[in-house]
C-alpha cells in the first residue's frame, strides 16, 4: 500500500503528540532493535524513533532500512525523530482519510 499525502499529513499530525518510544544509539541498527520495533508494531500502529547524538548513521537511510525490514513506512524524518506507521490488521486503531 501506498500512503497519500493526505494521509501522511494525518499521520504526521497525530505524531506531534507522541513521545519518542525507541532510541537508536552508538550500536546503530541491530538485529535486536528491529525486533524490538517489530515487537512495538504488535501494540501501536505509529511509532517515533529517536537517533541519538552518539549514532554516526544518517537518520533518513536508519529510517529506510527500518522500514523495509519491519515492513513498515516512513511517515517523516525530522532531524533525528523518525516516525513509522504499519497498519495493524488484527488491533486497528487508526483509520487514515482515504
Amino acid at each position: 500500500m501506498v500512503m497519500t499525502s493526505k494521509q501522511r499529513a494525518y499521520l504526521k499530525g497525530l505524531a506531534m503528540d507522541l513521545e519518542a518510544t525507541f532510541q537508536i544509539g552508538k550500536a546503530s541498527l541491530t538485529p535486536e532493535f528491529v525486533e524490538t520495533i517489530t515487537e512495538g508494531f504488535n501494540k501501536k500502529e505509529l511509532l517515533k524513533v529517536s537517533v541519538l547524538k552518539n549514532c554516526a548513521d544518517d537518520p533518513r537511510e536508519i529510517a529506510e532500512m527500518l522500514a523495509e525490514r519491519t515492513r513498515s513506512q516512513v511517515v517523516q524524518v525530522i532531524g533525528k525523530k523518525i516516525v513509522l506507521y504499519k497498519e495493524n490488521k488484527d488491533h486497528k486503531k487508526i483509520e487514515l482519510p482515504k
